[in-house]
């Protein structure tokens, strides 16, 4: 048979393509973790599939090796989160780390209708996104343009919340668990809901438990992941291949 009609080797797959489901502490981004373990294992290629801010805990799932070609699909499924908002301030970034801009009073605030303005927020809704983002204006980073002072038009995006459920209220915190599809900015969320109330609201906790299948119980603390050995972190990672992702036949 002539050679040239042989078939190519099957490529061989790399063990170390695969998916990390990382349980982020607060304090770190994003970048940090996956600067860490690209740093720590010696790894050519690491990146995430979804950011989490500084201040939010939770699962962040890193892509190593060919798997970061899949980062479009691992960043497009719904996500889950539960987290904590306080009445009464409002921030220029939504969150417990931004300046105060406002305080009004919140005394006169009952569950009953906390529970009625979140469910105003449930299915399909506009969200116009907070100028401290990494959402770019004509290819400059909207918090580089806040933290001069600029207030920029925004166009509001088009999202769907499942889920926005208050779980506990007491003193002015509300304790809530949200289901979202991708690009939708929580502490926002949490910031709306004070508006609609009339006395201001900020997100003050945050923790992401879901991203499409996967489970922050399943995830490795970062705090773990950094006395982690090759054989250790190869345990944790789901190969490429075994994983069904969507958009995947």
């Amino acid at each position: 048979m002539n050679g040239r009609f042989r078939s190519a080797p099957a490529r061989v797959l790399d063990p170390w393509d695969g998916l990390l489901l990382v349980d982020k502490c607060a304090g770190p981004t994003s970048h940090d973790v996956v600067d860490l373990v690209r740093d720590k294992f010696r790894l050519p290629k690491v990146g995430h599939g979804g950011t989490l801010d500084p201040g939010a805990t939770g699962l962040l799932i890193l892509l190593l090796g060919r798997a970061t070609k899949v980062s479009q699909q691992i960043m497009s499924t719904d996500k889950t989160y539960v987290g904590t908002f306080d009445l009464g301030v409002t921030t220029d970034s939504h969150d417990a780390e931004g300046a105060v801009l406002q305080r009004r009073d919140y005394a006169h605030i009952t569950p009953a209708a906390v529970e009625t303005e979140m469910r105003k927020w449930v299915g399909d809704v506009h969200q116009l996104p907070p100028m401290v983002s990494a959402i770019k204006k004509d290819g400059v980073a909207l918090y580089k343009m806040a933290r001069k002072g600029q207030d920029v038009e925004r166009e509001p995006r088009l999202l769907h919340i499942y889920e926005f459920s208050l779980l506990r209220f007491e003193d002015g915190r509300g304790w809530f668990r949200t289901r979202c599809s991708k690009g939708t900015y929580v502490r926002t969320l949490c910031h709306d809901i004070g508006e609609g109330l009339g006395c201001g609201a900020h997100m003050r906790t945050l923790q992401r438990t879901r991203s499409g299948d996967f489970d922050v119980a399943d995830a490795v603390r970062l705090e773990d992941l950094v006395h982690f050995s090759h054989a250790d972190l190869r345990e944790r990672i789901r190969p490429l291949h075994t994983l069904r992702l969507q958009g995947q036949a």
